[in-house]
């Protein structure tokens, strides 16, 4: 959704479509729910936006954020899941007007699946209020000083070892001195990556492409690939990657994603020129991969607390909150917590609203857990130690279920 794009053609209005002459071109046709999800193949695909009809057919191919996050909305409204995602939408709208196709027919309710249209509107103006107090604008002097502490642990590491040489227990805490910097490396590229920093996207792109691969040796493509269809529908299966891992590399003409191989590599080029002096290449490949097993498991046990125990299942078409709120849970705030975890220990506020500023979600939770409470939408928030206990007795409930399967199979 969103994004540049030349103008495509739409496919043969469906049976039954009015509009007069043409059909679904030119936008001037009228269709039903019932009409517009039967577009929902790989080869025809229409969705709905504020009413309005699209076909995305060959835009998708194009759609900067993969042609899998908007084809996961293909016959549904997706008005919830536009908004979300850009922060300019009146500026992504004029590419949305060579794919415009008709319209609802008046008499068709504005929400899909019979979705609760009273909780729609509630969230809609409780969005419109983010918006009016500023909540989605970043203050640039937090990020700043969030990257300064990043590039600060990555050279004292480096001056650990130059002023005091490389014994075991310098090497060690050289290695967690550079996992910390990588784990919040991490969360600062998915600042980045969501375009919550910066008001320009272009300046977000550059940024990300900066931390997670200059910092971190990896693709911006690749996690954006991933993370915003993690976003579209959290631990939906076949949908969400973060529960669907089938493939390990993500290749080939049907879902091309660029490696920023450059970005890469120079971070595996500035960690051997610094190292290599004190350890040697072999030495080099030992303390970052020791640097990885530690940061990885700080990054899996934070990203999984908020999901893996949650509800999983097949596509339920639940509007915007209803559906995050069931994949999502909180970790209480603290400032450990906030740091330890870049705030995503509020997740639920991060998944409503994937542009804001992460400085702002505690200021936006309450109206949230308020709107929850109204319409009986469960709000779960949980002390670190939990959430970490709750991973564990999750993936112990899946063994058992895979080790009763393998032995009555």
């Amino acid at each position: 959704m969103g994004g540049g794009g030349q103008q495509t053609e739409s496919s043969e209005p469906a049976k039954g479509d009015r509009g007069g002459p043409g059909g679904g071109r030119g936008g001037s046709a009228v269709y039903t729910w019932e009409e517009v999800q039967r577009h929902c193949h790989r080869g025809d695909q229409w969705l709905v936006i504020d009413r309005k009809v699209y076909n995305i057919t060959q835009w998708a191919k194009r759609h900067p954020g993969g042609i899998r996050v908007i084809s996961h909305f293909a016959g549904e409204d997706a008005t919830e899941a536009f908004v979300a995602f850009h922060p300019d939408p009146n500026f992504v709208r004029k590419f949305l007007k060579p794919l415009l196709i008709g319209e609802l027919a008046p008499t068709e309710p504005s929400q899909d699946q019979g979705k609760n249209a009273v909780l729609v509107q509630d969230f809609q103006a409780l969005r419109d209020r983010v918006e009016s107090e500023g909540l989605l604008r970043a203050r640039p002097l937090f990020f700043s000083l969030y990257l300064g502490h990043i590039l600060l642990l990555e050279a004292l590491a480096l001056g650990l070892l130059w002023v005091w040489g490389s014994s075991w227990s310098l090497t060690l805490l050289c290695s967690l001195m550079l996992a910390t910097s990588q784990a919040q490396a991490s969360w600062l590229q998915h600042d980045f990556g969501h375009l919550s920093v910066c008001k320009k996207s272009s300046w977000n792109h550059i940024l990300q492409k900066f931390v997670i691969g200059h910092l971190k040796g990896a693709s911006a493509n690749w996690w954006n690939h991933r993370h915003f269809q993690h976003h579209a529908k959290p631990n939906v299966f076949s949908k969400d990657p973060d529960v669907n891992s089938l493939h390990v590399f993500v290749l080939g003409d049907k879902q091309p994603v660029e490696v920023d191989l450059a970005w890469s590599m120079s971070f595996y080029l500035r960690i051997f020129c610094c190292y290599y002096p004190f350890f040697g290449f072999f030495g080099s490949v030992a303390l970052i991969s020791f640097v990885r097993f530690l940061e990885s498991h700080w990054f899996v046990w934070v990203t999984q607390m908020n999901h893996l125990p949650m509800e999983m299942d097949h596509e339920r078409h639940q509007d915007w909150l209803t559906m995050q709120l069931s994949a999502t849970c909180n970790i209480e705030q603290s400032t450990f917590n906030d740091w330890f975890s870049g705030h995503l220990n509020f997740q639920i506020e991060h998944h409503l609203f994937p542009t804001m500023p992460r400085h702002n979600y505690h200021l936006v939770a309450p109206l949230v857990r308020a709107l929850c409470e109204k319409h009986g939408v469960p709000y779960q928030v949980k002390t670190l130690q939990k959430g970490i206990t709750d991973v564990v007795r999750s993936l112990k409930k899946s063994g058992d279920l895979w080790l009763d399967a393998y032995l009555h199979k």
